[in-house]
């Protein structure tokens, strides 16, 4: 039982300490929350008082603000109303300006419209006095050719044969006075005028040889230039177009082509390869870089070749692929002769025999410089030089005295001008001068008797004669035994038999002659 009681006391007295805990607690959180309550009320009392302070300054600044807006809003009004003011002010003036315009474009519609009015009624008074007028042409006429017995058209017939009749005259009196003229007199004019033009000349009288064959270089330096399986050779010859071979000993390459340019390009290579170091290695590609450069270089040369010759000639610069062409015959010959230094020969030389005969000195000289152009195509066109000349001419502008006598100075077009006799004259002079051309003359003669000696093989054929150095072959038929039709085949056989016994320079002309010939005898 006492430790029954004393359990039940110890109970009680933690059960009292708890009471007095909560208690103390109670009375500590009251306290904290009243002095929570002061610091709020506190902190809301100064809250207050600073939203009434921002309150008031954001009223005094709007307040402010306010007033400076409605201050530069006045300001904004006030200079938009004087610009509204000058824009109304230039309204009115214009406005009026509008109105006078208008007043005065009427009373000008009105002086026109009346102006107009008096023009028609004069073309209709001058529309009535020219019908007058036809008419009484109309009645005059009549009555002539009643009076005269003869009509209009028939007086118009009778004039115009009237002044045919008198240019007949007049042409065949020429054509007496003309052939009044001895012949020695007329070949002894001719030779003065071209001795005076060969006089007066002084240029270049050297000929030239053109080079086929480049030597090599001894030792390392052959196989450099040629390359791995002579691939360097084929790397020139794509870009060139000429053919590169290597001779068996080995010692040069000969170049095989008719563009003397590409000729040049290789040869230009060539040299510049045999200055590469020793032991050095040249790829193709490399080879066809350098053949490029050479080619395009070269071209830039011709250009200034084709210039100069203009230059030279005091003659007006020609379109461009002519003077290019000018250029390339720098680079062709015939018969060892230069032919941009013949072509510019022939020009001066065509230029004196003009100057003597009155004629245009500058014309003749532009024609006889292009009469040669042609040749610079040969390699890449079939066809006569003169032809090809001539075509390209007329292509590009030239005037068609300078094509004419490009293609007739070979006799493959008519001369139609002075100028095409003249060009004619001065391409023989320059060409035939004592050192203009070598040849063997063994070998010339021989092709002149191979070319007589084919064309005689043919039957019917009277005469033939090998003319102008073999370019042409004349052939006089008998009339009696060859017909026209048959002149026509025999002219295409023998040009192909002697294409095909013949190894020439260009081209030879067949022309065959059939003509009849009456003759009677006067007693």
């Amino acid at each position: 039982m006492a430790w029954a009681l004393l359990i039940a006391q110890i109970v009680a007295a933690a059960a009292a300490g708890i009471m007095l805990g909560r208690l103390v607690a109670r009375r500590r959180a009251e306290a904290w929350s009243a002095g929570m309550r002061q610091v709020t009320q506190a902190i809301g009392a100064a809250a207050a008082t600073e939203r009434e302070e921002i309150l008031r300054t954001a009223a005094i600044s709007a307040r402010d603000e306010a007033r400076g807006l409605g201050a530069a809003f006045d300001t904004f009004c006030q200079v938009r109303e004087a610009e509204l003011a000058a824009v109304q002010a230039r309204v009115s003036r214009r406005s009026e300006e509008l109105a006078a315009r208008s007043a005065e474009a009427a009373a000008q519609r009105q002086r026109l419209d009346e102006g107009k009015a008096r023009a028609e009624l004069r073309e209709k008074e001058a529309r009535a006095a020219r019908d007058e007028v036809t008419a009484q042409q109309r009645a005059a006429q009549l009555a002539l050719e009643q009076r005269a017995g003869e009509t209009r058209v028939a007086v118009r017939a009778a004039l115009v044969e009237s002044e045919l009749e008198e240019t007949r005259l007049v042409a065949a009196q020429s054509l007496r006075t003309v052939d009044q003229v001895p012949p020695d007199e007329r070949s002894r004019d001719a030779k003065r005028i071209m001795s005076i033009a060969v006089g007066r000349f002084s240029g270049h009288y050297l000929t030239e040889r053109l080079l086929s064959l480049v030597p090599l270089p001894s030792g390392n330096a052959a196989e450099i230039i040629v390359g791995r399986e002579e691939a360097n050779l084929r790397a020139i010859e794509s870009v060139a177009g000429v053919k590169l071979s290597l001779l068996e000993t080995r010692d040069a390459i000969r170049l095989e082509g008719l563009d003397g340019v590409g000729r040049e390009v290789a040869r230009r290579c060539l040299a510049r390869l045999a200055r590469a170091p020793a032991g050095a290695v040249i790829e193709p590609g490399r080879v066809v870089e350098a053949t490029r450069e050479i080619s395009s270089q070269l071209d830039r040369e011709l250009m200034e070749l084709g210039r100069r010759a203009f230059a030279d000639l005091q003659i007006p610069a020609a379109h461009a692929e002519i003077v290019k062409l000018v250029g390339r015959l720098n680079y062709r010959t015939s018969f060892t002769q230069n032919q941009w230094k013949h072509a510019v020969e022939a020009a001066f030389l065509c230029g004196m025999m003009a100057d003597e005969m009155d004629l245009d000195i500058k014309l003749a000289r532009r024609a006889a410089l292009m009469h040669d152009i042609g040749k610079a195509l040969t390699h890449e066109l079939d066809g006569s030089h003169a032809v090809i000349g001539a075509d390209y001419a007329r292509r590009l502008g030239e005037h068609e005295l300078v094509a004419n006598a490009i293609g007739a100075h070979h006799t493959d077009e008519p001369f139609n001008s002075p100028y095409a006799y003249l060009v004619a004259a001065a391409d023989a002079m320059s060409g035939a001068r004592p050192g203009a051309r070598r040849q063997m003359e063994d070998n010339y003669v021989a092709r002149l008797d191979d070319l007589e000696r084919i064309t005689r093989s043919f039957r019917g054929i009277e005469e033939a004669f090998a003319v102008q150095g073999g370019r042409e072959v004349r052939i006089y038929v008998k009339e009696a035994h060859v017909d026209d039709m048959a002149a026509v085949n025999l002219s295409s056989e023998v040009a192909k038999k002697i294409s095909t016994e013949m190894t020439f320079p260009g081209q030879i002309r067949v022309t065959v002659i059939r003509e009849f010939k009456a003759v009677e005898t006067a007693n």
